[in-house]
């Protein structure tokens, strides 16, 4: 069974609801998309308003895999560059998939997506992205074409005592 993605989906209160949900669950399994577990909607929620706005103003744009039940089950945010000389990229942001789903094949097939959604967008020859160090994340993006192209030491503190890297990766789309 394989996840149906959809780019720039209506904004629905269910299709909100689920994002919050999904971002909630990711961050209480020790996903590396922005919180330390254990994290609440409540604490998500000013975040997910970020994206949202930013994709009302046409600066982002969400892909998001619905499961077999209708459900969120994964998400992506490409948000373009507003730098004049750096347009030719995008950022992806928030990838995610439900802890339900993980070792299935749905991260690999959400970042093909992504890649998918980057080629139609005029202009975007690469997608660059973030992620933390530590965790192995680094080989899952190699394993899906990105490229390791920089790192800071010790960027991200996820708590005292406990700081990671913040490894840099692109993925050229020509």
């Amino acid at each position: 069974m394989s996840l149906t993605f959809t780019l720039d989906p209506a904004v629905t209160p269910e299709l909100r609801d689920g994002v919050l949900g999904l971002w909630t669950d990711v961050s209480n399994a020790g996903g590396s998309v922005g919180f330390v577990p254990p994290v609440t909607p409540e604490a998500v929620r000013p975040e997910l308003v970020k994206h949202l706005v930013a994709m009302a103003e046409g600066r982002t744009r969400l892909l998001v895999g619905h499961d077999a039940d209708g459900r969120v089950a994964a998400t992506a945010f490409l948000t373009l560059n507003t730098h004049r000389l750096m347009t030719h990229w995008l950022w992806l942001y928030t990838v995610m998939v439900h802890p339900r789903h993980q070792g299935q094949g749905y991260g690999r097939d959400l970042l093909a997506a992504a890649a998918d959604a980057a080629r139609g967008i005029e202009g975007i020859e690469a997608i660059r992205l973030t992620c933390r160090g530590g965790l192995g994340l680094e080989r899952f993006y190699a394993s899906c074409g990105y490229k390791e192209v920089g790192r800071v030491p010790d960027a991200i503190r996820v708590a005292p005592g406990d700081d990671r890297d913040d490894v840099i990766l692109l993925l050229p789309l020509r």
